[in-house]
């Protein structure tokens, strides 16, 4: 794995390649020679290794970093299944009915009862008793205990 110190070095040594270059430019045009040609020649061949060294520790590093997202992701769509199978195991012991399990994943999502009852076409009463049935089924008294089963849940599980 590549330090964190490799990152501000690269930097370091473009910056100074890139001054040395235009001091070139700039003597060139100032007519200013504090080198013989030869060291110059020579100090010019170490700037431009240090460019090509520089993009390519870039490159490894942007690669790595690609890879590591890609991890990521994965690790976070397992996480996402994981929560989403732990839901229907749970609404599944609940036995809960469709409405209810449609009321409860709403629920979770943390929607209003008013956006519930919207998305359902329903009266919002018909959304308060359907909550209710699922706290009493799940053995809570409301939205962040149920909220906190799943979690637990999913702290519990090696996923």
């Amino acid at each position: 794995m590549i330090s964190r110190w490799y990152i501000p070095a690269i930097v370091l040594v473009q910056v100074i390649c890139a001054v040395f270059f235009v001091s070139q430019i700039l003597s060139s045009i100032l007519g200013f020679a504090p080198f013989s040609w030869q060291v110059h020649e020579l100090i010019e061949v170490g700037a431009a290794l240090g460019l090509m060294l520089g993009v390519i520790l870039g490159l490894l590093i942007l690669r790595r970093t690609v890879a590591r997202n890609i991890v990521v992701e994965d690790q976070l769509r397992l996480a996402s299944g994981a929560f989403m199978e732990v839901l229907e195991e749970r609404f599944t012991d609940w036995a809960l009915t469709p409405a209810e399990r449609d009321v409860a994943l709403f629920a979770i999502k943390g929607m209003s009862t008013q956006e519930i009852a919207a998305l359902r076409e329903v009266s919002e009463g018909t959304v308060k008793a359907q909550t209710n049935a699922i706290y009493r089924k799940a053995g809570v008294s409301g939205r962040t205990q149920l909220l906190s089963l799943f979690i637990d849940d999913l702290m519990s599980e090696a996923v």
